[in-house]
């Protein structure tokens, strides 16, 4: 049984370090670029251990999206239901999560768009938990300002613009690579500045 447990416990170390080793060249590659044997060589493990565990690089390229999403949604989830939080706040700590999350997974918002794209069930707690910010202290938030005629336009237009604005740039980042000469680390600076910047904007819409 202490041998069973042994094994058990080297098998999830193991998946772990491999996992850790594919977000950290997934992200600095992309996946388009990224071999299996590049995983390999970034967790210091046989090629073979990497197949072994995860049969494939598609495969665990979608498992560590889907742990993604499911990570970012439980903590985006505290920001829109927390009641002592303003408005404008919620947008702010809103806008700082996701770019960080993004600089960290910069393929994931092309990995979303090809999965709902081909109808994939693969995230179910996706769908699931992008309804529940429907029914969150952030939408009633926008929706008092619609009711009290301080926002004039439907509440959903309000957070696709945010989603658009955190989002688009990564969608967009080697286009703006070949056509603008953006490096990563200029992006990387750039998607700083636009945790700042896309606050005011919003900001500025509600405002109006």
């Amino acid at each position: 049984m202490a041998k069973s447990n042994e094994k058990q416990g080297i098998d999830a170390s193991t998946e772990e370090k491999i996992k850790e080793a594919a977000r950290v060249v997934f992200t600095r590659k992309g996946f388009v670029s990224t071999t299996v044997r590049d995983i390999a060589a970034e967790a210091d493990i046989n090629l073979a251990l990497v197949n072994y565990y995860f049969r494939s690089k598609q495969k665990l390229f979608d498992l560590i999206m889907i742990e993604t999403i499911e990570k970012l949604f439980s903590e985006i989830m505290v920001i829109v239901m927390d009641e002592s939080t303003s408005l404008n706040k919620k947008i702010e700590l809103i806008v700082d999560h996701y770019i960080g999350q993004l600089l960290n997974n910069p393929d994931f918002p092309l990995f979303i768009v090809n999965e709902i794209l081909s109808g994939s069930n693969k995230f179910p707690a996706f769908i699931k938990n992008a309804a529940a910010i429907k029914g969150s202290y952030f939408f009633k938030q926008l929706n008092e300002l619609n009711m009290d005629k301080e926002l004039e336009i439907n509440p959903i237009h309000i957070l696709m613009n945010i989603i658009g604005l955190i989002i688009f740039p990564f969608l967009g980042r080697r286009v703006l690579e070949k056509a603008a000469g953006v490096e990563e680390d200029d992006f990387r600076d750039l998607m700083e500045e636009r945790k700042k910047l896309i606050p005011i904007w919003i900001g500025k819409i509600i405002e109006n």
